[in-house]
């Protein structure tokens, strides 16, 4: 029951890195081909507004963020599918998506505070990579947290284990 519960993790987490690729190369191709936005372009969800700021390219480049968030998406996926071939019993792996998770969460509340607090704006699409992110990165708290707790009762059933087999010295 444990691997199929992991099992449904990881696909899930699968599932949200792909969709994470979709929007990234959407967003990229956007941005190098000048094409519309399929998109709100008034009010406060307005993407082009967003997108063509000067807070849409990595700083001191013209290369779009969209980027580096498809870059962290393939990361994701990796990471889920290596966790699908070589099961969720490796504790590493638990680890390293809940800090990659970690990593997407903080650029996440950078990025929401410049749509936000700079901008004026939202972008309806970065929304849905935001809600991705936040979504993979509880994922990744509850799954560490089981994985510690498993590890936990593990332990308390090997030192009860070994209460029985192991011989008093009673005189």
């Amino acid at each position: 029951m444990k691997i199929l519960q992991g099992s449904k993790t990881q696909l899930f987490l699968l599932l949200c890195s792909v969709l994470g690729i979709g929007i990234s190369i959407y967003l990229t191709t956007v941005h190098y081909e000048n094409v519309p936005l399929v998109c709100s372009a008034s009010g406060v969800v307005d993407c082009a507004k967003v997108l063509s700021s000067p807070f849409s390219v990595i700083p001191g480049t013209s290369i779009p963020i969209t980027v580096p968030g498809l870059a962290w998406s393939l990361l994701s996926a990796f990471l889920a599918i290596h966790a699908l071939y070589q099961g969720t019993e490796r504790r590493w792996i638990a680890v390293a998506q809940f800090a990659w998770a970690l990593v997407g969460m903080l650029t996440v509340l950078y990025l929401v505070y410049v749509e936000i607090v700079r901008l004026h704006t939202i972008c309806a699409w970065c929304t849905a990579m935001h809600v991705l992110i936040l979504l993979m990165f509880l994922v990744t708290i509850v799954q560490l947290q089981m994985r510690q707790s498993d590890d936990v009762m593990e332990l308390a059933a090997e030192d009860e284990e070994q209460a029985y087999t192991t011989p008093s010295h009673s005189k």
